[in-house]
């Protein structure tokens, strides 16, 4: 008797094995995607609520502040662009917006250089509406001078040397910008420098952790997935303390003032955006200033993702950094006499300035200051050392202080307030950091005072 094997047609042959390789692939694909994306999945789904719900915990528990200063003390932004920048298309009125609604009261600018010579007259000036606007403009040479006359007029082709003195000469201040490359200090004109540049972290993450794929692989994931959800603790992400600029800083202040200040960077030109043209069609630009060719087999996809068709109008957006979320990560906080270019220009020039990373919590109303002897010193001021001097700090929320000496830390203590005296001349600043799940976060850096001796 024959051997009869009913084999499937090949046809049903070649469909099984398609739809068997089709599982296949669709298996590793998924297994692929679950490997690129599983840090932003515990992100999502573990530690963004966790950290949502920590930082909503410090800012419900302030706490009185025990001292009083005897300063008014304003939140600003002290590095930032307009559509005057060649990368920037942030319309004054946006700006004013942004201020208002993050409650910041002044913001200096720094339009990048300009053809032909930075005019002090370009830019907005004055109290708009409650906000301080104090012009001025980033330099090729990596200045950022404020407190000028309105028709000065500064060139980028002049020598670092030759702008500080104008602008010394001027009454203004000359603050050193992206200070994490190599620069020279010894110039008797510079009055301080970014201790912290939003720009110069998210470029860090690049620069000393591997190539642009791998920096891609690390963040590319949170953003795609958690950006809307969490956009602070995504942003968040490249967050480092700057170890090696805040020691450039704590050394220059042992011989000279360095007042450090942080830099915002505002552009709003990390995106991409579309505008309805007249025809139907989108328009695909850069935040940047730059258009984008859009092949046609694409306009139908982007169509799906649009606003409704308005001649003129956005279609849609993808902002990775709006001005509102680059001015909430950090601010300066000046203690000045009043809202006044000249009055917050003295501040920035005589140190009476702390940055605070405020988007974890709002720090408005910390203190570090100095009494003894019938007498009281604030940050970038000087007292005498006595037997009765003592440092004072205080926060409006729990917290971790550090008092360093030329950078160096000689004490240590957590809680709302804290009280120590000195025993040695020097400059001494306070640093303080928050609790976050267990992990102490870097939270403000103040300026120091100098103790000097008696007499």
């Amino acid at each position: 008797m024959d051997n009869y094997t009913d084999t499937p047609p090949l046809w049903r042959r070649i469909i099984k094995w398609l739809l068997v390789t089709l599982g296949v692939l669709v298996v590793i694909l998924m297994l692929g995607l679950l490997v690129l994306f599983r840090n932003a999945l515990y992100h999502r789904f573990v530690t963004f609520p966790k950290q949502a719900a920590a930082w909503k915990a410090i800012a419900s528990k302030p706490v009185p502040i025990p001292y009083q200063t005897g300063w008014n003390e304003y939140r600003g932004v002290s590095h930032s662009h307009s559509l005057l920048s060649h990368d920037s298309e942030v319309p004054w009125e946006h700006i004013l917006k942004t201020m208002q609604e993050t409650g910041r009261q002044f913001i200096c600018m720094s339009d990048h250089c300009q053809d032909g010579g930075n005019a002090y007259n370009a830019q907005w000036r004055g109290v708009h509406d409650g906000v301080l606007f104090i012009p001025g403009f980033e330099m090729s040479h990596n200045l950022m001078p404020w407190g000028l006359p309105p028709d000065t007029v500064l060139q980028c082709g002049d020598k670092q040397e030759i702008t500080t003195q104008l602008v010394h000469d001027k009454g203004g201040v000359s603050f050193v910008v992206h200070p994490e490359g190599k620069k020279d200090f010894s110039d008797p004109n510079l009055n301080g420098m970014e201790i912290y540049n939003l720009h110069a972290d998210f470029m860090d993450e690049y620069e000393t952790k591997g190539t642009m794929k791998q920096f891609i692989l690390r963040f590319a994931p949170d953003i795609l997935m958690n950006l809307g959800a969490y956009p602070d603790q995504t942003i968040r992400l490249m967050f480092d303390r700057n170890v090696r600029m805040l020691k450039v800083w704590d050394d220059l202040n042992v011989t000279r003032k360095m007042v450090g200040i942080c830099g915002n960077d505002c552009h709003q030109n990390i995106g991409v955006y579309g505008v309805w043209q007249p025809d139907g069609s989108i328009k695909l630009r850069s935040p940047a200033k730059k258009d984008i060719p859009v092949p046609a087999w694409v306009q139908p996809l982007l169509r799906l993702v649009s606003k409704p068709f308005v001649p003129g109008a956005e279609a849609f957006r993808f902002q990775l950094d709006p001005y509102e979320r680059s001015t909430r990560f950090v601010a300066d906080h000046v203690l000045a006499k009043e809202l006044s270019e000249a009055a917050v220009v003295d501040a920035l020039r005589e140190g009476r300035v702390f940055v605070a990373f405020d988007m974890i919590a709002n720090s408005t109303g910390f203190v570090w200051m100095a009494r003894g002897g019938g007498k009281q010193a604030v940050m970038g001021e000087k007292i005498a050392l006595g037997p009765d001097t003592t440092l004072l700090a205080a926060s409006p929320f729990a917290c971790r202080f550090t008092v360093l000496r030329h950078g160096i830390q000689v004490y240590q203590q957590e809680g709302s307030s804290l009280e120590w005296k000195p025993t040695e001349t020097g400059k001494y600043r306070v640093e303080a950091e928050l609790n976050i799940l267990g992990e102490w976060v870097p939270w403000v850096y103040a300026n120091p005072l100098e103790v000097v001796a008696a007499g």
